[in-house]
């Protein structure tokens, strides 16, 4: 049996601005993310967000940033692994209160923008993440970019984790993300997605944006909700996987029930 999660990016509205298509997508996906914050969102739009999770049985992560709301979080920044560490228990924390006034056990920890290229690159800015983890909450999954430093951060420190892949992001040759700066980063095509995902689920493994064959083995799919698209994509995403066989649920049911 084939299990997958799918997962997406929420919470992301702050004060008057409105991001993306949360309720939307929602009954598409099995886990969200949700911004803790410091890239968006504000503690309004967070409990709204775990609120909706709740309704649709969605399981619920936190997305911490480093501190850049003009940046939405994507510019890298010079920060010590101690300010990462003390800046994500913050953000962990923040969201963990929220899950609990709704009764809600949150499952994992993925981080956003620019911290992932930064950890990818820097093995003590990674365990600084998840040490931050560590310290909130052991039993906590630390969504980890596949084959990365981050997968190495959270075996050193002991925590659960889990290989995520991208739907419509283009990979590079050494398996990093292409930069949104540069063309044909992001997938729109929904036929390459589907083609991609499946690929990703029984062969492990994905095409670079050059072509090269890179090898994957992913729990958790990130799908985006503020692409153009975005809700059909996902209804098509999921459709397609249960079609072919795939059992689509949150990856710590699946992971937690082996």
């Amino acid at each position: 049996m084939l299990y997958i999660d799918l997962n997406c990016d929420m919470g992301e509205n702050f004060g008057v601005y409105s991001l993306g298509n949360d309720e939307e997508i929602m009954p598409y996906v099995t886990s969200i993310n949700v911004a803790c914050g410091f890239h968006a969102s504000d503690p309004a739009n967070m409990r709204k967000t775990v609120k909706l999770a709740k309704k649709y049985g969605v399981a619920v992560g936190a997305h911490p940033s480093l501190p850049d709301l003009v940046g939405f979080g994507r510019r890298a920044m010079s920060v010590t692994p101690d300010e990462i560490k003390a800046d994500f228990i913050y953000q962990i924390g923040a969201l963990q209160a929220f899950c609990h006034a709704e009764g809600v056990v949150m499952q994992h920890v993925k981080d956003h923008g620019a911290i992932t290229d930064m950890a990818n690159n820097d093995l003590a800015i990674a365990i600084a993440m998840a040490e931050a983890i560590q310290a909130v909450d052991s039993s906590l999954y630390m969504v980890c970019l596949a084959n990365s430093l981050m997968v190495k951060a959270a075996k050193t420190v002991g925590i659960p984790y889990v290989e995520e892949a991208y739907a419509d992001r283009a990979y590079t040759d050494t398996g990093s993300l292409v930069s949104r700066k540069q063309a044909n980063a992001i997938i729109h095509d929904a036929a390459t997605v589907r083609k991609r995902v499946l690929g990703m689920m029984k062969e492990k493994q994905i095409l670079s944006i050059n072509g090269s064959v890179l090898p994957i083995d992913a729990q958790t799919i990130c799908l985006h909700g503020d692409t153009p698209g975005a809700i059909a994509l996902a209804k098509e995403l999921r459709a397609s996987l249960e079609s072919s066989g795939v059992t689509v649920q949150p990856f710590g049911k699946s992971l937690r029930s082996d």
